[in-house]
């Protein structure tokens, strides 16, 4: 084996000594030929191509102004189309809010304006406010003092008068019975208040829920008293 192996290096040592400098000028001419930058056409390194090829000039499509100057103008290229689309997108939230802004018609429901003058002691007045029923009552000292004197404990569901009212003769309440949504009739039933002929629920003059299927009390809405004789609703 270390013959074979000495045999090989002797003959490829020959074959090196025989190589003839024709030979190798050929071999080193087939190395890529280096050339400035400057010049304008290149000769090919490949086998048949003996015409040399050009390098095209792109030096007419070269920006005349300096790097920054471009920066500059790209700069505000950007600027300006990122203004454009703010704006736009402002302008669509815009128009999608107001489309899913309450109408004007609406709006005037909101609120309902009650002039308390016109309402007797111990009269109830139904007005409509969002579709729905209120029931404001004129409360006499008699009816306050009942509605006082009862038993919280013994409530279906305990709420104290003066937690219903901002003022004592004054009782503002939705008229729709806590059971089914009926409407309830005032001056009614076994407690003096309002009572529901669909499923006999019991108001009593606090409107809380005395007898009956009804689970809670008659709802109080938000309202205000802006002046003396007036009452907001909403």
């Amino acid at each position: 084996m270390a013959s074979l192996s000495t045999a090989s290096r002797a003959l490829a040592r020959s074959a090196a000594l025989r190589l003839t400098p024709a030979t190798a000028a050929r071999a080193i001419s087939t190395s890529p030929v280096v050339r400035d930058a400057s010049s304008s056409s290149f000769e090919s390194p490949f086998k048949g191509e003996s015409k040399s090829s050009k390098i095209p000039d792109f030096s007419k499509y070269m920006s005349k102004g300096s790097g920054s100057s471009n920066q500059l103008i790209s700069y505000f290229l950007v600027g300006t189309m990122g203004a454009i689309s703010a704006a736009g997108a402002k302008s669509t939230i815009q128009e999608f809010l107001k489309n899913m802004a309450a109408s004007a018609d609406v709006l005037a429901m909101a609120k309902v304006e009650v002039d308390l003058a016109a309402i007797p002691e111990g009269k109830n007045v139904i007005i409509k406010w969002r579709g729905k029923p209120v029931f404001i009552r004129h409360r006499t000292a008699g009816e306050i003092d009942e509605a006082n004197q009862v038993n919280i404990a013994s409530l279906r569901d305990p709420q104290a008068d003066e937690d219903r009212v901002k003022k004592p003769e004054w009782l503002v309440m939705l008229g729709v019975c806590t059971h089914l949504g009926c409407v309830p009739i005032g001056e009614a039933g076994e407690y003096g208040g309002w009572f529901c002929p669909c499923h006999g629920s019991h108001y009593d003059i606090s409107g809380r829920i005395r007898k009956g299927p009804a689970p809670l009390n008659l709802e109080i809405p938000a309202y205000d008293f802006p002046e003396e004789d007036k009452l907001i609703i909403g």
